[in-house]
């Protein structure tokens, strides 16, 4: 089973990019532990991450041919791309939508998920933990078959 796991704008500066917000793990180091994680649930990722919305929609479309589901974390598009919504809508994969920080704890904006409505999760406020508990229950949605009308 392969999953495509996106991360969206400014997560290529993990580490160093408000760690009082965002923690200390690089980006690399939280694709090393989704790697581990994912061979002890018999998975193959496909890992991605771009600022560029189009990119990221180009990513969504790639996993509609061979991937089983997608992990995302859309970053700061969680709030205003309709663009992702449509693409995720448009591959019909199982999503699980993940933040490092809670998102409804922050500023006012950051409270509405405009891809949330859609996938089949949401897990947020863990730090890096957020990506492990997305792509286990992703594991878990995808084996019991669930799927997006």
């Amino acid at each position: 089973m392969k999953i495509m796991i996106i991360h969206g704008p400014n997560l290529n500066l993990l580490g160093s990019r408000e760690p009082e917000i965002y923690g200390s793990e690089t980006l690399g180091q939280i694709n090393a532990e989704l790697e581990k994680l994912a061979v002890e649930l018999g998975l193959t990722l496909e890992i991605f991450q771009s600022n560029y919305e189009g990119e990221i929609i180009e990513a969504i479309h790639r996993a509609g041919d061979g991937c089983s589901g997608i992990l995302i974390n859309p970053a700061a598009f969680t709030h205003y791309s309709y663009a992702l919504l449509d693409a995720l809508a448009a591959v019909k994969l199982p999503f699980v939508e993940v933040h490092l920080s809670n998102i409804f704890s922050r500023d006012n904006f950051r409270l509405k998920s405009v891809t949330a409505p859609l996938a089949a999760g949401l897990i947020c406020g863990f730090g890096s933990e957020s990506y492990y508990l997305g792509l286990e229950a992703l594991q878990r949605i995808i084996s019991r078959g669930k799927k997006i009308d």
